[in-house]
């Protein structure tokens, strides 16, 4: 048995355009993030998917309707959760990343956005992101794969990368180093062992 997953970062925001922290705002995508969704969508026809996962963000959502209008899948069942949304930024959502560097000072505001473990004030770190993001996709998700189902999950940055450091089994040093582009899709393929590993996996750091 083989089956394949895919993963796709919303399109551009509006916010994204004007390089502000967005977090669980709910700010709807610009005009290339409409295109690159609709792009997307593209890349994939003519793969089949069988069911779709998204966040409750508007962004995470319209990207999805835009994909599966392109590809050719607007029948499938569509799943939303708040698990899979943005990493929360607390006191930082809406701020200007530039000026809140210039406030902070870069050291601050880099860690802030690139460490594991370290919150901004009020939010979540990736470590808390990873906490919700991994257990909703080892009970919700990957049973769906395990039933010989093709999944398309559209989310957030952040979101998939705590989901894509938990697959590839990566350090939190290399997660910091992976960034998830908009509106591209990834491809992993699965079978039966890979996803027995995970389980395993998963059963060691619950």
């Amino acid at each position: 048995m083989s089956v394949k997953l895919f993963l796709i970062r919303h399109g551009q925001s509006l916010w994204n355009l004007e390089n502000r922290f967005t977090g669980w705002k709910d700010i709807d995508l610009s005009e290339k993030g409409v295109q690159e969704a609709i792009d997307a969508g593209k890349e994939l026809r003519g793969e089949p998917i069988d069911i779709a996962f998204t966040s409750t963000l508007i962004r995470a959502r319209h990207t999805l309707d835009l994909v599966l209008q392109n590809c050719g899948e607007t029948g499938i069942p569509v799943v939303m959760d708040k698990a899979l949304n943005e990493r929360a930024y607390g006191d930082l959502e809406g701020l200007n990343k530039a000026d809140t560097a210039a406030q902070y000072g870069e050291a601050q505001v880099h860690i802030w956005r690139r460490s594991f473990s370290t919150r901004p004030p009020g939010g979540e770190s990736l470590e808390d992101t990873y906490n919700r993001v991994v257990p909703y996709f080892m009970h919700t998700i990957l049973p769906h794969m395990e039933a010989a189902e093709n999944v398309l999950i559209v989310a957030h940055g952040n979101s998939l990368r705590a989901l894509v450091m938990f697959i590839d089994n990566l350090t939190q040093e290399e997660i910091l180093q992976r960034e998830i582009a908009t509106g591209f899709p990834l491809t992993y393929h699965f079978n039966r062992a890979m996803m027995d590993s995970l389980r395993a996996r998963y059963g060691l750091t619950i």
